[in-house]
């Protein structure tokens, strides 16, 4: 069975969180990229197809340089997802906040 990667999978790692990171300002060639790393470029290239693979990067030929970009859109997978956690931890911070006035109010 093949198995596809997904978003989940790009941001497991934390060098390519970072090359996410920089890629969100500005876009990159894999050489300007490997220079924030203490690995090899064969490391980061590899990184950086994992995350071409997950369409979290799209790369652009501009002469004879390869420039990667960050696809801001494919991280709405990931919103999506963190957004049934998002109402359920709202739901118990009011609960929280509410206990704690009721225990503020008990003590007046």
């Amino acid at each position: 069975m093949e198995s596809r990667r997904d978003i989940f999978q790009a941001i497991a790692d934390p060098t390519r969180r970072a090359i996410i990171g920089l890629l969100a300002v500005q876009a990159m060639t894999p050489n300007a990229l490997a220079e924030h790393f203490h690995t090899s470029r064969q490391a980061v290239s590899k990184h950086i197809q994992v995350l071409a693979e997950c369409e979290v990067v799209r790369q652009e030929q501009s002469g004879r340089e390869i420039y990667y970009h960050f696809n801001a859109h494919k991280m709405k997978e990931v919103d999506t997802w963190l957004e049934q956690f998002r109402s359920m931890w709202d739901d118990r911070y009011k609960q929280l906040d509410n206990l704690l006035n009721n225990l503020k109010k008990g003590k007046k």
